[in-house]
């Protein structure tokens, strides 16, 4: 719904140059929703009030913000029985023995009788302490949507000001800006939102990589791209954590004791965060050492500093899960590479090394209750890698011809990255170059779009899709386990 209502947003706002076709606008939305930024047209080409639609659609489409609407969901569902000002006087009973000895025959008949009447009255004490403990739920679940409310908003209020501050302190930053015509102020809310939901669209043609020499302004978007999406487990814990210190409420520790029952997928255990963290930190160092060893002297890295080199190596391997924001061609860079980008991109944002067995227990399972009807639908469904190939393979039938006559620039591998891109909701691309085309006949015109904006019509659709599956595969990660392969 939200794709639909983008698109038609967008299709009756006044563009700045041609307007594109209608299935690319859809795309467009699609993928700013499914916070995936495939393009398949010039950014440059939207206006300014464009811009903004897309802003609000990658604001509303990223997983913090839809998150948060989910604990609002979860909140509805709790009704709190009993307030902190209300106490039963029930449980006043259990005291009197302790005030009043029982010293004679008749305070023990007494005694007796109480204790009688205490039996008769455990069901309720047991519906007062349940009710107490769905309060506590209730309360730490409104804390945990302020807590995310404030973690959004200081994130993205902080981000914007810092990126605008630094287009009006440094000027070949700037003038990259004016010469667009692209303003200040929308280039900083727009690339923040992007880069904190992990969206990776950016107003200009070339992405980042018209700013690969500003390294600041790179620094300054690689703690977004971290928290908004793969550290955001660990930097969620580690808030809460602080505030719980801090102001010593009881709701910020039931949330750090039972993080399971608050209904929030992304509330980890202390032990699961800190192996995310290790996990993450080690993909990156992975990531940022092989491609300095291959790529350190490529012509991607021409015209670069040492320093520079070394930030935007950092800049593009981070990127590669899964806010998908480019300051360096790809289409340039070695296979091994790519392959590595396309390994990153398909693996979900929290893989962890080494998880506990707690957290990876299904509530299912963990019951001991299966559901015949459950696991035969399961059974019959496959994974996700499977369906991959089949898009793959669908894509490869679609653009059939193309590849035959141009396979260069439509080779297996370009597919494959774009679809994995796709499913990731990463956004990379190897674009389409006019130069790699062995036959020269016709008009052919070089564009700062993705490679899948030289698809047909069909497989343009096959990749919304593939968009729409990406974002919603946490619903289908457990399917395909009743296929063995032995």
């Amino acid at each position: 719904m939200l794709s639909l209502l983008g698109y038609l947003a967008l299709i009756f706002t006044k563009p700045r140059t041609t307007r594109p076709k209608d299935v690319d606008v859809f795309f467009t939305s699609v993928s700013a929703t499914t916070v995936s930024s495939m393009s398949v047209v010039e950014m440059e080409v939207f206006s300014n009030t464009h811009l903004i639609i897309l802003t609000i659609l990658m604001l509303l489409g990223g997983e913090v913000f839809t998150s948060m609407l989910g604990l609002l969901f979860t909140k509805s569902k709790i009704i709190p029985k009993f307030h902190d000002h209300q106490i039963d006087s029930r449980i006043d009973v259990v005291n009197t023995k302790n005030h009043f000895p029982d010293s004679n025959a008749d305070q023990i008949e007494l005694g007796l009788a109480t204790h009688s009447h205490l039996e008769n009255e455990k069901p309720q004490i047991i519906n007062h302490m349940d009710g107490m403990n769905n309060n506590n739920k209730y309360n730490s679940i409104r804390f945990l949507g302020y807590v995310v409310l404030g973690y959004l908003l200081v994130v993205h209020i902080g981000g914007s000001i810092l990126v605008s501050l630094y287009f009006t302190l440094v000027p070949s930053a700037r003038h990259v800006l004016e010469k667009k015509g692209i303003e200040i102020p929308t280039f900083a809310v727009f690339t923040t939102v992007s880069t904190f939901s992990n969206c990776g669209f950016v107003p200009t043609n070339e992405n980042m990589i018209v700013f690969k020499n500003n390294s600041g302004l790179l620094l300054l978007l690689l703690p977004q791209v971290l928290l908004g999406n793969t550290l955001y487990p660990a930097c969620l814990r580690f808030l809460i954590w602080i505030l719980e210190k801090i102001t010593k409420r009881v709701e910020f520790s039931y949330m750090l004791k039972n993080y399971k029952d608050m209904g929030y997928s992304h509330m980890l255990s202390s032990l699961r965060s800190f192996l995310l963290a290790i996990t993450v930190l080690g993909f990156i160092v992975v990531q940022v050492t092989l491609f300095c060893a291959m790529e350190w002297k490529s012509v991607a890295m021409d015209g670069l500093t040492a320093y520079q080199k070394f930030v935007a190596s950092i800049f593009q391997t981070m990127n590669s899960r899964h806010a998908g924001e480019s300051v360096i061609d790809l289409s340039v860079i070695s296979p091994a590479i790519l392959v590595l980008f396309v390994v990153m991109m398909y693996l979900p944002p929290y893989t962890t090394f080494l998880p506990t067995t707690s957290d990876c227990e299904d509530s299912d399972s963990a019951k001991g209750i299966p559901n015949p009807r459950k696991t035969l639908v399961e059974s019959l469904i496959f994974s996700q890698l499977s369906y991959l190939a089949m898009f793959i393979i669908l894509i490869c039938i679609t653009e059939r011809e193309k590849m035959k006559e141009d396979p260069l620039n439509f080779s297996v591998l370009n597919v494959i990255i774009e679809v994995i891109s796709a499913y990731g909701n990463v956004g990379f691309s190897t674009g389409y170059s006019c130069k790699r085309r062995l036959k020269h006949e016709g008009d052919c015109k070089d564009a700062w779009s993705g490679f899948s904006g030289r698809w047909s019509t069909q497989g343009k659709f096959i990749l919304i899709t593939v968009m729409f599956f990406g974002r919603l595969k946490s619903f289908s990660t457990k399917h395909g386990k009743a296929w063995k392969l032995s």
